[in-house]
């Protein structure tokens, strides 16, 4: 089947099925499985344009829902941490989306972008794993966030019987930068912001996967609608979302996010952590390597 918006060129069973796959271990993190996505389009499907950044947050529209409901249902959704999260990522979603087109339109810089960005996520996951502080529960059956509180300088609340309290300011500072990074790649910040709340803040893996989604699926909303009125100033670049297989991919993701995040609490913490660690690396070291043997 044939996508013009996009120039691809895929039998239409591939996208959604790639997306639930992804999506499905991601999902239980708090990531949609976009950031891997992403490489997909651009290095089997050969998606490369500008526009892949907007199909990718399409995807992320489309499939998110269901993640965040199920995270609300069980008691594991933060609210604060989601509503400062979006606070600080919107602002730099729409200033990324503008660097990527103007100054990273070319694919081999954006992959060497995209490489470095991976590189250090990957790393950060890895250090996590292997820590000593890394979370002892290998479940989260039956556990809720309780207790949670919301002040000027700081939110703490509950969980496991565990109270954690989170500094407002830093949170706030360091979403609006993964903003601006996540708004350039095309993810809605949340496959960066997520495993650094985990290492940098200690918040628990199990109640940040909730907040990060939501946040994600604010910001790529907002991404969408920004990508589809960029496309009317540049008319001369393919910027505006392929619907057609954003679509697709949400459908599989849709599907994927929602087992992903039903399953999530049987699942220990480090083994998700790991999942997340090994994928990421893996594509950095491949877009790392295409980009220096170019």
């Amino acid at each position: 089947m044939y996508f013009p918006a996009s120039g691809v060129d895929v039998n239409p069973l591939v996208p959604p099925l790639v997306a639930f796959a992804i999506s499905f271990f991601t999902s239980m993190g708090g990531v949609s499985g976009a950031f891997l996505l992403l490489p997909f389009q651009m290095s089997v499907l050969g998606f490369t344009t500008p526009s892949v950044s907007a199909t990718n947050q399409l995807f992320n529209v489309f499939a998110i829902p269901p993640g965040v409901y199920r995270y609300s249902r069980e008691g594991r959704m933060l609210w604060p941490l989601a509503g400062v999260i979006i606070a600080g990522t919107l602002p730099g979603v729409f200033l990324g989306a503008w660097l990527r087109i103007e100054y990273l339109p070319d694919p081999s810089h954006f992959k060497f972008f995209a490489g470095w960005v991976l590189l250090l996520l990957g790393l950060r996951l890895a250090q996590d794993v292997l820590s000593r502080r890394a979370e002892g529960l290998t479940s989260a059956q039956g556990k809720q966030v309780s207790k949670s509180s919301l002040t000027l300088r700081r939110f703490s609340f509950q969980f496991a019987g565990q109270e954690h309290t989170v500094p407002l300011l830093p949170l706030f500072l360091f979403s609006s930068m993964i903003g601006i990074l996540g708004g350039i790649y095309g993810i809605g910040g949340g496959a960066m912001i997520a495993p650094f709340l985990v290492t940098l803040f200690g918040i628990p893996v199990y109640t940040v996967a909730g907040a990060t989604l939501l946040g994600t699926l604010v910001t790529s909303v907002a991404g969408v609608c920004f990508y589809q009125a960029l496309a009317t100033s540049y008319p001369e670049a393919s910027v505006a979302p392929d619907w057609y297989l954003g679509f697709l991919f949400g459908v599989g993701g849709f599907a994927g996010i929602y087992l992903g995040s039903r399953l999530q609490k049987f699942v220990p913490a480090r083994i998700i952590k790991a999942i997340l660690c090994l994928m990421v690396l893996i594509v950095a070291a491949r877009y790392l390597s295409q980009f220096f043997h170019s």
